[in-house]
């Protein structure tokens, strides 16, 4: 479902970072939401921000997105240019962004976007969402988090994380409960309710990271 312009402008939802893996991981459907995720954000209007890798999920949200007319910023240090992506891929990116490390790739990708998403990934991709949501929970931002649990990947995760409140060690859990949804369809929908629902800015600080 495609949503007007004039109602992503008024829940102030315009860019949504993707964090996933830079492999294809062994099951199809991987892939599959990739793909789906990119052309869906395309289709609604909205700009996708990400690590700008050219291979595995990461080539694959891109490329559902650029195919369906959509905005695309990569965001990638210099480092991994031969690693994670093609020249001639990049060179389609409406907008590339080289860093000169992770560090500011992460500050970078978090000033640009107003809600991030978590594909299946690797550690990296753990890490990144990981990071997000402790800024959540330190109160540095009020901006929607994404699991797409594509066929249950992310089970283990949210165990974990149900597991570590239970414990007591998230005492603000109201503040970094993630949306979760099971497949890249839902994320658009998810965020665009959550963001209706919760009237609070989105806007982080734009010196979060220098803080931390």
């Amino acid at each position: 479902m495609a949503y007007p312009i004039t109602y992503l402008k008024m829940n102030k939802i315009r860019s949504i970072c993707v964090y996933c893996g830079s492999s294809p991981g062994h099951d199809p459907s991987y892939l599959q939401a990739g793909h789906q995720l990119g052309r869906s954000l395309a289709q609604s209007g909205l700009r996708l921000v990400y690590g700008g890798g050219t291979r595995g999920i990461m080539g694959a949200v891109s490329q559902g997105a650029l195919k369906a007319g959509g905005r695309v910023l990569g965001i990638i240090p210099r480092f991994l240019l031969n690693k994670e992506a093609t020249e001639a891929a990049l060179d389609q990116l409406d907008e590339l962004v080289v860093t000169d490390n992770m560090h500011q790739r992460k500050h970078k990708m978090f000033e640009e976007s107003d809600a991030f998403v978590a594909l299946p990934g690797g550690i990296g991709t753990v890490e990144e969402i990981i990071e997000i949501m402790t800024w959540a929970q330190l109160g540095h931002h009020r901006k929607p988090v994404v699991f797409v649990n594509v066929n249950g990947f992310w089970d283990p995760m949210l165990a974990m994380l149900d597991h570590m409140a239970s414990a007591g060690f998230i005492h603000t859990a109201h503040q970094v409960r993630p949306l979760v949804v099971d497949s890249a369809s839902g994320v658009v929908p998810a965020i665009l309710a959550a963001v209706s629902a919760d009237q609070a800015p989105t806007q982080g600080e734009s010196t979060v990271i220098e803080k931390m």
